[in-house]
């Protein structure tokens, strides 16, 4: 970094290197209509923010989900738990068309995001957008941590206080105190935990509406876990969560929802501690009890 005499002289220089960066792909560029995107609203937690209906989806010729339907209540955290290869991380990425990528996959059914069906007449690229994903392994940028919060916003065309958005969504992700003396250091610098934050962060800055995760806690250690899952809890007032575990005390602790799949089946959704104390299905008791998984 050629001038270090401030972090806020820093910090503005990489802004504009990100606006001139010939990398960005046009076709990925949205116009903002009025500036920049607005904040997400808090919403009415008693609505569906995504109502799925008889979704089905293979992989070639080998059907992996049957004929799930689900209703998930916005500004909640909704849980996928249930044994390796039971389907749940395949679901979730049927939610923001990820699964689009993996050659001769095929779905069939609906899914809704405020009623409208992503998979009629939608740019799955603007899907990706609105449905931010954070994976299993925490996937810095080989860049600074500043550029790496700011990189998904910069080339749709944020046009807004890029220092300032860098700030909210630091400070969203719980980050903003371990880093804000030192955002121009490259962020394989930080832990796995302080990393997985950062992903989070990044996907915050694009103004998403629903967060997925995928096992994100995974690769952490306790005290990294324990800190993640508060994060998760304070982003849930502005942002719709689902998260995927195998941990089912995790579930527990951070969920209002869980669900329970099983062979490519929902076998059972409902209150999380409904669903722990008191389940309605044989298979769901067996699982939580420790008979199988």
């Amino acid at each position: 970094m050629a001038d270090r005499t401030s972090t806020t002289e820093t910090v503005k220089k990489e802004a504009r290197e990100l606006e001139h960066d010939s990398t960005v792909s046009p076709r990925l560029i949205e116009k903002p209509g009025n500036g920049s995107p607005p904040p997400s609203p808090v919403r009415d937690s008693a609505k569906a923010k995504i109502q799925v209906n008889n979704l089905n989806f293979w992989y070639g010729t080998k059907q992996v989900l049957r004929n799930i339907s689900m209703s998930i209540k916005a500004n909640e955290v909704t849980a996928f738990i249930g044994p390796s290869g039971c389907g749940k991380s395949t679901f979730l990425r049927c939610l923001n068309r990820m699964n689009d990528l993996v050659p001769n996959s095929h779905i069939e059914g609906e899914v809704l995001i405020d009623g409208r069906n992503i998979y009629q007449n939608a740019d799955p690229v603007m899907v990706r957008r609105r449905i931010g994903m954070v994976f299993q392994k925490p996937n810095p940028f080989p860049k600074t941590i500043y550029q790496n919060v700011i990189w998904g916003a910069a080339i749709n065309g944020y046009k807004g206080d890029k220092d300032e958005l860098v700030e909210r969504c630091l400070r969203q992700a719980a980050l903003w105190d371990e880093v804000k003396d030192r955002l121009h250091d490259n962020a394989y610098g930080l832990s796995g935990g302080q990393q997985q934050r950062l992903c989070i962060a990044r996907t915050l800055a694009v103004q998403p509406d629903v967060i997925l995760m995928d096992e994100p806690a995974s690769a952490l250690d306790p005290i990294a876990t324990a800190k993640l899952e508060e994060t998760i809890r304070d982003l849930k007032s502005r942002y719709t969560i689902i998260i995927v575990t195998h941990n089912m005390q995790q579930a527990s602790r951070v969920s209002d929802t869980t669900a329970f799949f099983y062979l490519g089946e929902l076998v059972e959704m409902s209150e999380t501690e409904a669903l722990f104390t008191r389940p309605r299905n044989q298979r769901t008791e067996d699982y939580i009890t420790g008979r199988f998984g």
